[in-house]
């Protein structure tokens, strides 16, 4: 079964990475890496690969909406926008593949017998942050106003990280809800889904105490603004002004991604 699931797993997952790459969701590199990732959701189970497909759908219709407003807001920050790359989609994913993967070696479900759902909650806990800091930036761009340092209160650039509103707060309440009643319609327990979602809001808190902290920052002199890019949009080659040099915002996500799924595993346990 599990061969014939990865077979299936392959193809289907190619033909929806190959529809994103088409809508400009995914760049080729963020398509193969798509594969990979559905292929492993759909081989651990048809519960995982529809857990998965659910996630990317809704994340996705998120995004597109309203992409060109969004993007003509945070584009003087934001490093990266448009199509997802491979680090982008494994930053989001990645933690959801290696429990697939677990879970593909290990038939009995779990790393403890007397708790069979904690390869999912950890899987399933990562994507809850995904989703949950997807929300609240997507959301929160449009209708939250301007954000504020979740450390200082300060007013901070649209697209900032470390940024927060009260609507991408909420926003961000939901997607993690979302991802745990994802998990509660495709089986498993509601003790489960009420530790992915804990866990999910929880990563994602830390993903805006990250990027206000530890994350690289830059800074455009010709400008005086705070930025990512390595290149500002007037074309000043920009200055690293804090935070850890390699540490960008898909370091930051998949850190939080680890911490937001191994607290929902502990949760379930």
């Amino acid at each position: 079964m599990t061969l014939w699931r990865t077979i299936a797993g392959f193809f289907l997952a190619m033909a929806i990475a190959s529809a994103a790459r088409s809508a400009r969701a995914l760049s080729g590199s963020g398509a193969a890496a798509a594969t990979l990732v559905g292929t492993l959701a759909i081989a651990a189970g048809f519960q995982w690969g529809g857990l998965l497909i659910a996630y990317f759908v809704v994340s996705t219709l998120l995004t597109k909406w309203r992409a060109h407003e969004k993007e003509r807001r945070t584009l003087p920050v934001v490093a990266k926008g448009g199509a997802r790359d491979a680090m982008q989609v494994l930053a989001n994913g990645g933690v959801f593949a290696v429990a697939a993967a677990a879970m593909i070696l290990d038939p009995s479900t779990s790393p403890s017998p007397s708790h069979p759902d904690q390869w999912i909650a950890l899987g399933a806990g990562a994507l809850a942050v995904s989703a949950s800091d997807t929300f609240a930036t997507e959301i929160g761009t449009l209708v939250g106003g301007a954000p504020r340092s979740v450390l200082t209160w300060k007013r901070v650039p649209t697209g900032a990280s470390g940024g927060v509103t009260v609507a991408g707060t909420l926003a961000a309440i939901i997607g993690a809800a979302l991802v745990g009643a994802f998990v509660l319609l495709l089986g498993w327990s509601r003790h489960t889904g009420i530790a992915i979602a804990m866990g999910g809001l929880v990563g994602s808190t830390l993903d805006s105490v990250f990027g206000a902290t530890i994350q690289s920052r830059r800074w455009c002199v010709q400008c005086s603004a705070v930025t990512e890019r390595t290149v500002h949009v007037c074309g000043v080659r920009t200055e690293r002004s804090g935070g850890i040099p390699f540490l960008d915002n898909d370091g930051v996500n998949l850190l939080s991604s680890v911490i937001g799924g191994l607290l929902a595993m502990a949760l379930a346990a």
